[in-house]
């Protein structure tokens, strides 16, 4: 089931922390994963620029593309429903927060309430799973 047609998104510069060449699948030498860091969220690291949200309660969306390099295009996603990359288990209807690499991680309702920035939609058993999840 898709929700992408409901974003809103802004385009950022990628930073050096975000922007990542991921190459073409099955060509030579392309590196593998071809993931990059797509679908991870991202903060604010300058002037119009984006690089991965550390966890610190940062975080203002999901990127959505992959840019190939620092100084490209990051189409950053803040309203509506997005892919976020796991960095664990999480259950439909947890509250989201950015880990240190910009993965979506469970929030503790209790401690981490104030750094919540997505509801999961979906579930998640494990790392690097793709699941749809509410950006508030």
């Amino acid at each position: 089931m898709s929700y992408e047609e409901s974003l809103k998104a802004i385009t950022l510069v990628a930073d050096a922390t975000l922007g990542v060449y991921t190459g073409v699948a099955g060509q030579p030498g392309s590196p593998q994963p071809h993931g990059g860091n797509q679908y991870r969220f991202v903060k604010v690291t300058g002037v119009g620029q984006a690089g991965l949200a550390t966890g610190a309660g940062d975080a203002i969306g999901v990127v959505q593309n992959k840019p190939q390099g620092t100084g490209h295009a990051a189409t950053v996603a803040f309203s509506g429903v997005s892919n976020v990359l796991t960095g664990g288990p999480i259950s439909a209807g947890d509250g989201i927060k950015s880990d240190g690499t910009g993965k979506a991680v469970k929030a503790t309702p209790v401690t981490d309430a104030a750094l919540v920035v997505a509801i999961a939609i979906g579930t998640s058993t494990g790392v690097d799973q793709l699941i749809p999840a509410l950006l508030v």
